[in-house]
């Protein structure tokens, strides 16, 4: 009950700074930044029937789920502000409660997850990406789930070996008893198909969570004293595993489609199978034209004219932004990029000149301590075998590390956005370690009077440096916060918030 009541009042809070003014800014009551391609489209799903129908914008390059999920809001209070920021705002309410949940769970203690909580309500990435109509804020959703629902099942799977190993049956066969029915990965396998139905990037996730998915069955089958681990997963999970993580995710990708599926103007809908088409590549011939239904070419044909679009965003074939960034500044967060700005006709700053602007930056104290905790956690997992630690690294590698395989590429800081409950996770993970090693400082020396200071005074002052760190990092978020929001500051004060050159 604690801990629910912990998490309660942290996602309330987190509830009432993403959704203060949650219609401001607009651009003269339109969307801002990449805003103006994603609600369009989603308000296109409201009134069309469900499907985004724009191939003269020339922008319908991502998958539907993300849009549909901003047309909830569109359909519930209208195209406005808070119709296409409302489930973004939801959305990163809910994070924060996954966030402090999974972290409670894996650290065992109620504080640490409460940790994570204020570290993720204070961190201004998610914070930004809550509060404007675009995608990244639902992949971080549905990734940060799906992570979750795996930390479940890993922790049921014990459960189950647990009770085998009471019954004596562990060693009935080398390879350990089967796991049964498994709804928390089954859901596992629903979240990554909706992260893939939102961004295609979500792909990297489906492949890291179920490499993460199988080495947790075969530690939870040795730690039980199965006499061949690594083949009773073979044989028992890695089948079941395929299914829920890769066949799952397909069917749920293809789901998202429905309206597409179903319209009769949908963009390239009868590709395959239309010689009329003057574009058409596909025919009516051809070997997989007696596999695949039309329908299922006609998608591939969509997804293929996405995918060129997105090969042909690259650095040498001339496309630059002026706020681009790479992967390598990603983990600090040394290339932020500015979603609003406006210098002419503001006031309420009380000078004669007031500007007003949303950065989407991540809080330093958080983001700038990144490596450093990167760095403990692989020492963690080298030397103490940490399946925590180990797990954490899964997800924040499988949303940093595939980027750097593509370089040449267009790229922008929110691809960090699902990364950021992974580096909070391995923060608090951290200060839990501090606080921990008061404990285990206490356990081995208590009888050594010899030693600087009680344990009880070391258990006080690791506490210390963990209140003073989170207080540190809300003082950095409350400073940030008129460059997050977009409250009028002066010219001056503008300046001074931008702390490094990198920043402008």
């Amino acid at each position: 009950m604690r801990g629910w009541l912990v998490t309660g009042f942290l996602t309330l809070i987190a509830a009432v700074t993403r959704f203060m003014r949650l219609n401001y800014p607009t651009e003269a009551r339109t969307p801002v930044f990449d805003e103006k391609h994603y609600a369009p489209q989603a308000w296109q799903m409201v009134t069309g029937g469900g499907v985004e129908d724009n191939p003269g914008f020339g922008l319908v390059v991502h998958p539907p789920v993300g849009k549909q999920m901003i047309a909830i809001g569109e359909a519930l209070f209208g195209y406005n502000g808070w119709g296409w920021r409302f489930t973004a705002a939801l959305a990163g309410t809910v994070l924060v409660l996954l966030v402090i949940r999974i972290v409670r769970r894996m650290a065992r203690s109620t504080l640490i997850g409460a940790i994570a909580g204020i570290l993720l309500i204070a961190d201004g990435l998610t914070f930004v990406s809550s509060r404007i109509g675009m995608l990244d804020i639902f992949m971080a959703l549905f990734v940060t789930a799906a992570f979750g629902c795996l930390i479940v099942d890993r922790d049921e799977m014990r459960e189950r070996m647990a009770r085998v190993d009471l019954e004596g049956r562990t060693g009935v066969t080398a390879w350990g008893p089967r796991f049964g029915v498994r709804w928390w990965r089954f859901g596992a396998g629903v979240l990554l198909g909706l992260t893939c139905g939102t961004k295609w990037s979500g792909i990297y996730f489906v492949v890291a969570f179920g490499l993460l998915s199988v080495f947790f069955d075969v530690s939870t089958r040795r730690a039980y004293g199965v006499r061949r681990p690594w083949t009773g997963t073979i044989v028992r999970d890695v089948g079941p595993a395929l299914y829920a993580l890769i066949v799952i995710p397909v069917v749920v990708y293809l789901a998202s489609y429905w309206a597409w599926f179903a319209s009769e103007t949908g963009v390239y809908r009868y590709m395959a199978g239309n010689p009329s088409a003057p574009e058409d590549p596909i025919g009516t011939g051809g070997f997989w034209s007696h596999l695949v239904p039309d329908a299922l070419r006609s998608l591939w044909y969509y997804s293929a004219r996405s995918m060129e679009f997105h090969t042909e965003l690259t650095n040498s074939a001339g496309n630059h932004h002026p706020w681009e960034s790479k992967p390598w500044t990603w983990p600090m967060g040394l290339r932020p990029m500015l979603y609003y700005y406006a210098d002419g006709g503001v006031r309420g700053c009380g000078e004669s000149q007031c500007v007003k602007a949303v950065l989407l930056v991540g809080t330093p104290a958080i983001w700038w301590i990144a490596l450093p905790v990167l760095a403990w956690m692989l020492w963690r997992v080298v030397t103490r075998r940490d399946w925590r630690y180990a797990a954490v690294l899964t997800g924040y590698a499988a949303g940093l590390l595939p980027w750097f395989l593509t370089l040449d590429r267009q790229m922008y800081y929110f691809y960090a956005v699902p990364l950021a409950p992974f580096l909070v996770m391995g923060v608090a993970l951290v200060l839990g370690d501090i606080l921990g090693q008061g404990t285990d400082f206490r356990r081995r020396h208590e009888d050594d009077a010899f030693l600087d200071g009680p344990p009880s005074e070391r258990r006080s002052l690791n506490l210390l440096v963990v209140c003073l760190y989170l207080g540190v990092v809300v003082v950095n978020f409350a400073w940030l916060w008129p460059i997050l929001t977009a409250l009028p500051i002066s010219v001056s004060t503008w300046q001074n918030h931008l702390w490094l050159p990198s920043w402008r």
